[in-house]
């Protein structure tokens, strides 16, 4: 088995980083072309502009509200090139960054991502997630290279609504478990090889963070302070399960959140809040100690994550209506095919209905 890992170039993280921009882009170019959604692009737009002034860069503001699609990387990549840009730098969530990623791949051009919020770990990733016009699922479109620069204003993470905060320990909560089946099951990772120690071990780190930092850093983040919990917790949401996810494998964790996501109700969740309760509903289907469980589900309780199905807004949660998320979950293509026995649609049906029982009981043990 070959084994592999990927990361970004270089991973920069503080408070105020985005007003010195240019000392961490300067050697890929002196043409930026800057893609991000109003209210990214609201909060950084004239203090890098000044930043790169200073530093005699040009660079142009593209503002991008829409999906990433084929044919939006299309319109943008004429444009940057038309700008004679050398390098992409993506600002905000993650359609925005997607979507930089994807015209930076056409181009074959530097890539920069600026995330503002802490919600996921795509931007570290040499993956971008494209959809149809008519906004279902299009492609996986896997990237030559990994990102050039992942700058993080720890500051800006934390001014951010609490609820992308706490999503990206959602997602960061499944990396150790679903790296540890993918190790099990010697499943392939992103870049087609096998995990390394060093992938693995950072995976674990993820869970090790969220169960010692998760709590305090979310109520900092309630009150807009960021605090060395806060940055730890930043850099296990973006960088260490980043780094995790893609050199160690995903399993069915996110298997299950592509299934969740055909339930009605579901629309408005986020990727991390589907992400944890596909987590335990992995614990449960891999017949993990009930020790180990309550104390995911308690973890996601105490900073508020769902661990029930209605709280991620599904009000028929009987077996008629959840079988289609198996269904779902069972695709072929899919990670839960990662794992290490025989997937099928019966078993992750038993494995959403003990989940949300045990997230159930939880709740009402909390008066919740």
């Amino acid at each position: 088995m070959v084994r592999i890992m990927i990361a970004p170039n270089r991973y920069v993280q503080g408070p105020g980083v985005t007003a010195d921009v240019a000392t961490y882009v300067s050697q890929l170019g002196s043409r930026f072309f800057f893609i991000g959604g109003p209210t990214a692009l609201s909060i950084v737009t004239d203090r890098i502009t000044e930043n790169f002034r200073k530093n005699s860069l040009d660079c142009r503001f593209e503002l991008f509200s829409g999906e990433c699609t084929r044919s939006s990387a299309a319109e943008l990549s004429e444009k940057a090139r038309s700008f004679g840009a050398e390098a992409i730098i993506g600002v905000g969530g993650g359609r925005a960054i997607d979507t930089a990623k994807a015209v930076s791949h056409a181009l074959d051009s530097r890539l920069v991502i600026i995330p503002t919020v802490a919600s996921n770990d795509a931007p570290c990733s040499a993956l971008s997630v494209q959809y149809t016009d008519h906004h279902t699922l299009d492609r996986f479109l896997i990237l030559r290279r990994n990102p050039d620069v992942v700058l993080v204003d720890s500051k800006i993470i934390a001014n951010a609504p609490t609820r992308y905060f706490v999503a990206g320990m959602g997602d960061a909560l499944a990396t150790w478990f679903e790296a540890y089946t993918c190790t099990k099951s010697s499943a392939k990772n992103l870049p087609g090889g096998v995990s390394t120690s060093a992938a693995l071990t950072l995976a674990k780190l993820c869970y090790e963070n969220l169960m010692e930092y998760g709590v305090s850093a979310k109520l900092a983040v309630d009150r807009n302070t960021v605090t060395p919990a806060v940055e730890m917790v930043i850099e296990t949401n973006i960088f260490l399960s980043g780094l995790g996810f893609e050199s160690s494998g995903l399993a069915a964790a996110h298997g299950i959140h592509e299934g969740l996501g055909a339930l009605e109700g579901t629309r408005k969740a986020l990727h991390g809040e589907l992400v944890a309760f596909g987590t335990i509903s992995q614990l449960v289907m891999e017949n993990y100690p009930k020790e180990e469980i309550a104390k995911v589900i308690g973890f996601c309780n105490a900073v508020g994550l769902p661990v029930t199905l209605r709280q991620l807004g599904v009000t028929d949660t009987s077996a008629g209506n959840l079988v289609k998320a198996a269904e779902v979950a069972c695709m072929e293509g899919l990670t839960t095919h990662n794992s290490y026995f025989e997937i099928d649609p019966e078993l992750i049906l038993g494995a959403l209905i003990g989940a949300n029982a045990l997230g159930e009981a939880a709740r009402k043990d909390l008066g919740g």
